[in-house]
């Protein structure tokens, strides 16, 4: 099995202890190799201009609160899918095809960063770009820069989210203990944890809430 790598606290505040990785021996080989994967160096960016990828950098961070390293690399995943037009086979008929949707809001972004606070998206304070990201998420089916408001945000956090919940890291803070390919799982039902599982420290804190300074109260 691959050393394990540097990474956030184990489980973080509501699994402690707890780590995806360590269930690896029970994998098949190319499920292990497939998560291990997502571990190692990626690829380097091949979609993404590097004005584009300052920007990408930025916006995920906020959607997702990732501020300090060790990161999940977000956005080498999603550039991986863009380069290689992985797509989830659909898009919305209001918004362009996904390659095009994501550099020309990219480019958007900082239009509007340069506008309002005189430099790119990058560039700016992370409460200057909250601010900008929460107008945008108020629209609504409002428009924004000729985009729909809402499709466009629901591009974004459906790339960054798929990204992300597909790391070990992620799965660590949720508490999901990996393929179940081919151990399967025994006990099914409401708290009814398998060995290796750990409970929820924190049973009662609401999980559906934000994550970041990009997305306010009331936001999902």
């Amino acid at each position: 099995m691959m050393q394990l790598p540097a990474r956030p606290a184990d489980g973080g505040r509501r699994y402690p202890g707890f780590h995806t990785m360590a269930q690896a021996g029970r994998w098949d080989p190319v499920t292990r190799a497939a998560v291990e994967s997502r571990l190692g160096p990626l690829p380097g960016i091949r979609f993404f201009t590097p004005q584009e990828e300052a920007c990408a950098r930025a916006l995920v961070d906020q959607l997702l609160d990732q501020r300090d390293e060790p990161r999940v690399r977000v956005v080498e995943l999603i550039d991986a899918r863009l380069a290689e037009d992985q797509t989830d086979g659909w898009h919305y008929d209001n918004l362009p095809p996904d390659r095009e949707a994501w550099s020309r809001s990219l480019a958007a972004l900082d239009d509007e960063a340069r506008e309002e606070h005189g430099d790119d998206f990058a560039g700016c304070a992370r409460e200057d770009q909250a601010a900008i990201l929460n107008s945008i998420h108020a629209l609504g089916r409002g428009s924004w820069r000729g985009f729909p408001a809402d499709r466009l945000w629901s591009l974004w956090t459906r790339y960054a989210c798929t990204a992300f919940y597909s790391h070990p890291w992620a799965w660590d803070e949720i508490g999901f203990g990996g393929p179940a390919y081919p151990r399967g799982y025994k006990n099914l039902g409401i708290d009814r944890l398998e060995p290796f599982e750990v409970p929820d420290a924190n049973p009662f804190d609401n999980p559906v809430r934000p994550r970041g300074d990009a997305v306010d109260k009331g936001t999902s």
